[in-house]
């Protein structure tokens, strides 16, 4: 089975999207494995790094796509682990905040440090990284058109 003939282009699209991303969980699951986390952890770990004191439960659903029951799940697991904490917001009734704990910081920047997701993107050059995140945004966005959702997601370059 080398060659999968789709006469649907779009189709063949979504199936190499989807192909993609399994292969570069599994790549990182492989790598973030010797510190007992799994990638939708280290990519939470990553909002919750960025979004600093912002960090709430609903953003951290938003950045991750994911509904506030799953998130919430998530969170609770990592709390288990010792990675995040819960802290109510004194100044928002029923608000809360969730911080890295000191063990959750130390995972985070160690997780950060692997080169398992540089090593995989090091096959394209820095302009093809760029159209590629240029692409994966159009249609990110227009998905979430098509859902009815907002779509005010961006991201800024480090670099």
């Amino acid at each position: 089975m080398e060659n999968f003939q789709c006469r649907h282009q779009h189709q063949n699209l979504c199936l190499l999207l989807a192909q993609t991303r399994d292969a570069i969980y599994r790549v990182r699951r492989k790598q973030l494995h010797r510190y007992n986390i799994t990638p939708r952890q280290s990519v939470a770990l990553f909002v919750i790094h960025n979004a600093g004191e912002k960090a709430t439960p609903a953003e951290i659903s938003h950045w991750l796509f994911r509904e506030s029951h799953t998130v919430s799940e998530l969170l609770s697991r990592m709390e288990k682990q010792g990675l995040v904490k819960k802290v109510k917001d004194l100044g928002k009734k029923n608000l809360v905040r969730i911080e890295l704990t000191e063990k959750g910081r130390k995972t985070y920047h160690q997780s950060a440090k692997q080169q398992s997701i540089s090593d995989v993107m090091s096959s394209l050059s820095e302009e093809e990284c760029q159209q590629l995140m240029s692409y994966l945004q159009i249609l990110r966005d227009n998905a979430m058109k098509e859902l009815g959702m907002k779509h005010e997601m961006s991201f800024s370059s480090s670099q």
